[in-house]
């Protein structure tokens, strides 16, 4: 349940691959963005280098988003109300819901921008 596509490179030219891999191999890795050095927190580097690792190797690669969905109970723990008002709330589309058979999964984030504006509404 992702609002973005997965995106998928295709494998690097092996000359292309091999540098890369040599770079991997020195451990030569720094992130520049708007050409600062950007250092990564751990799961990102390493999500990063797993990547680089993959299209090192002549692989081609897919990204995709997950977004952290959560069971009506979840959902209702997480804002503080009932099941029976979360089962209302995916009914009347104020939470978009996506079904897994009969069972409806709610994304976390929509749960915790209804939160934010209830409590909003009441200041």
């Amino acid at each position: 349940m992702s609002r973005f596509a997965p995106r998928t490179a295709p494998a690097l030219e092996p000359a292309d691959a091999a540098a890369l891999a040599r770079s991997l191999d020195a451990g030569d890795v720094t992130v520049f963005a708007d050409g600062t050095a950007y250092r990564l927190p751990d799961t990102a580097r390493d999500a990063v280098l797993d990547l680089l690792a993959r299209l090192g190797r002549g692989e081609s690669v897919t990204v995709s988003s997950g977004e952290e969905v959560l069971t009506v109970a979840q959902a209702a723990e997480l804002a503080g109300i009932s099941h029976s008002y979360v089962r209302k709330l995916t009914d009347q589309g104020v939470w978009p819901v996506e079904y897994r058979g009969t069972h409806r999964r709610i994304r976390r984030e929509d749960v915790l921008a209804w939160v934010a504006a209830q409590k909003g509404a009441a200041d």
